[in-house]
């Protein structure tokens, strides 16, 4: 496997960067950058102007002047300051009707029992007001909702509601923050049980076994390039958060205790560890009325805050470290090895400029097929395909080519015409992905703000990319491409915090693996009482039970609901123009008016296949992964 990571410390706090390749490394950027989310993800425009929204005060919110427009999402954002820990809530006005609501707290662990993702299932499990066993599910069974999701990283907890139904969406908002701030789970066993971890055993005569909705998931096969990456940021990150995992090693899960699961939402889930955030165009001071029910339960917590901060990763390696790993591989599979080279590129906060700066080198370096290394490592032989093949007495060769071509790329240079590609590229990714058509405008904005936002900066300052990119284009005008060599000097060449992660095939490791929790399993069981077996008896018929049964009429009656009278009758048109013939070229053209698109215009081709021979029909898949990149451009 020939890829390459870097990985360095954005919105000024160390993550994961920019895995090099496509296709496996593709993957390794959005592995990595879970722990914050890509530095230009969404960026929009600076606050040109400003517009200060009138003084007000709703139960403990008061306005800020942090007021900013954003320009090309067509939003107006402000910032409302929560008096109890000095909380502050991003308000986005927009004229989008699809609502938006977001909790998010800094949940970084400390090890890889997996406690924020299991937190993150369990709260979900029913809380104070909503009492049945599973509210996310009905909700999402009887809800009009466009969005319903958690997302777990590795330093934040995420919580994200969205609907075009206003009554539904406060509804959303309701269940939800219920359920982060007072879950069942921190009172009930039970549900860290189902949701994390559980022995379980049905008679004195079986083995004991491991079980729970976490632990099974994070037990599921992962593909060896999800493991080459995990391991690449561990060895580059070994004394902070993202040198452990979030999600949970199934060895360490069942060292979570109930008690350390419940201390850990006590400690992080609090009003001053939290990052709240609305878009829309309902009512503003709706929303706030709805938050201070829940804010308004606690005190403030000088603890919280300051112990979800993560601290940067020093460059602490005096010379490159190799990490060899091993990967399960089938009988039949050949023995070839994947390989991947890592930097911590940074150890302080980088400037917008270098931010943009490293996001188009990585595309110079890898973005496309024409790269200069990608396109180097591919002709090498080394490897069958930058996805994967690496013969063993070749290892070596890949970390070496990789080097030299960096220092060939930082003598030489990048042609005008690869600059200009890329740059144009990037540019345009970036503008094209706050309309993110598979989720509501409001949630990429969040989403996108949350790499300053987590780390105390303003959420729009990770939404503003213009500037930067116009000073990074006056420095290209002026010097070529010297600001990308110098980079690959400073930040790669010239720097020993690097790591080479070989992931070698093993076909017995599987196999020892289970043997090596079946044996553990055995020894616990062999010192075990006939008593303590009895009690894990009984807590596995009492756990089985509880999912099995049905929640009384007086729980499901907690779940919110829209009545006939709470939805919308009138249907919602949408001008369409159509042209017959257009250039009399035989083609028919429907056009739609979009609202904000960020001056991109986007073009589908529909084109009639009833022509086609039945049998020939299995190839058409062909075509349109081979065009379909391209052909959606415009």
């Amino acid at each position: 496997m020939l890829f390459l990571a870097y990985l360095s410390s954005t919105a000024g706090r160390t993550t994961a960067f920019a895995g090099m390749a496509k296709g496996a490394l593709r993957t390794s950027t959005s592995v990595a950058r879970r722990s914050s989310s890509a530095a230009f993800v969404n960026k929009r425009s600076s606050c040109a102007s400003q517009l200060l929204l009138p003084s007000f005060t709703a139960g403990r919110f008061s306005s800020s002047s942090s007021t900013c427009s954003i320009a090309r999402p067509s939003a107006v954002a402000t910032e409302l300051e929560k008096n109890l820990g000095r909380r502050r809530a991003p308000l986005v006005s927009t004229d989008d009707d699809n609502k938006c609501f977001g909790i998010t707290f800094r949940t970084p662990p400390s090890d890889s029992t997996g406690v924020p993702h299991i937190l993150e299932h369990s709260v979900l499990c029913g809380s104070r007001k909503y009492k049945t066993k599973d509210p996310f599910v009905q909700l999402l069974q009887g809800s009009l909702q466009t969005f319903l999701n958690a997302f777990t990283y590795p330093d934040r907890t995420c919580y994200v509601v969205a609907s075009q139904n206003t009554k539904d969406f406060y509804n959303l908002i309701n269940v939800y923050a219920d359920a982060v701030f007072h879950p069942r789970a921190i009172s009930d066993p039970m549900v860290h049980a189902q949701e994390g971890w559980h022995l379980e055993l049905e008679e004195l005569s079986q083995p004991l076994t491991y079980k729970g909705v976490v632990y099974n998931e994070m037990k599921g096969s992962t593909p060896p390039r999800f493991a080459a990456t995990e391991e690449a940021q561990h060895s580059i990150f070994p004394d902070n958060t993202y040198g452990v995992d979030s999600g949970g090693d199934p060895v360490e899960i069942p060292n979570l205790s109930f008690e350390q699961f419940a201390e850990f939402h006590k400690k992080f889930y609090h009003p001053a560890n939290s990052r709240i955030f609305f878009a829309g165009d309902d009512d503003v001071a709706k929303r706030l009325e709805i938050m201070d029910e829940y804010l308004s339960d606690f005190e403030e917590s000088p603890e919280s805050k300051p112990g979800s901060v993560v601290e940067y990763q020093k460059k602490t390696y005096d010379a490159p470290k190799l990490v060899r790993k091993p990967y399960p591989a089938g009988a039949d599979q050949p023995e070839t090895h994947m390989i991947m080279v890592n930097w911590l590129v940074n150890d302080r906060e980088l400037t917008p400029v270098e931010e943009i700066t490293i996001t188009i080198l990585d595309h110079l370096l890898m973005g496309t097929s024409s790269s200069i290394l990608r396109k180097t490592l591919m002709e090498s032989g080394l490897g069958d395909a930058i996805t994967g093949g690496v013969k063993p007495e070749n290892v070596g060769k890949v970390e070496e080519l990789v080097v030299e071509t960096l220092k060939k790329v930082a003598e030489e240079g990048f042609s005008e015409d690869a600059v200009a590609a890329s740059m144009n590229t990037i540019e345009f990714d970036v503008n094209a992905r706050v309309q993110h058509w598979v989720i509501p405008k409001g949630l990429s904005l969040m989403l996108g703000s949350m790499s300053k936002w987590i780390y105390d900066k303003s959420p729009t300052e990770a939404l503003k990319f213009e500037e930067p990119l116009a000073e990074l284009k006056a420095t290209i005008a002026e010097s070529g491409s010297k600001v990308f060599q110098d980079m690959i000097r400073d930040f790669l060449l010239e720097n020993s915090h690097r790591t080479t992660v070989e992931m070698y095939p093993s076909k017995t490791l599987e196999e020892e693996q289970l043997n090596a929790e079946k044996d553990k399993l055995a020894k616990m069981k062999e010192s075990m009482s006939e008593d303590d077996l009895k009690q894990i008896i009984d807590k596995t018929v009492e756990l089985k039970k509880i999912q099995a049964s049905e929640d009384p009429p007086e729980a499901r009656a907690t779940i919110p609901s829209l009545e006939l009278e709470d939805l919308k009758r009138e249907v919602t048109e949408y001008p369409i123009e159509v042209t017959e013939n257009v250039a009399n070229s035989g083609i028919t053209l429907v056009q739609h008016e979009l609202g904000s698109t960020s001056g991109i215009a986007y073009a589908s081709l529909a084109v009639d296949v009833s022509g086609i021979p039945l049998e020939d029909v299995p190839f058409s898949p062909l075509y349109t992964d081979h065009d379909g990149d391209r052909s959606r451009r415009v």
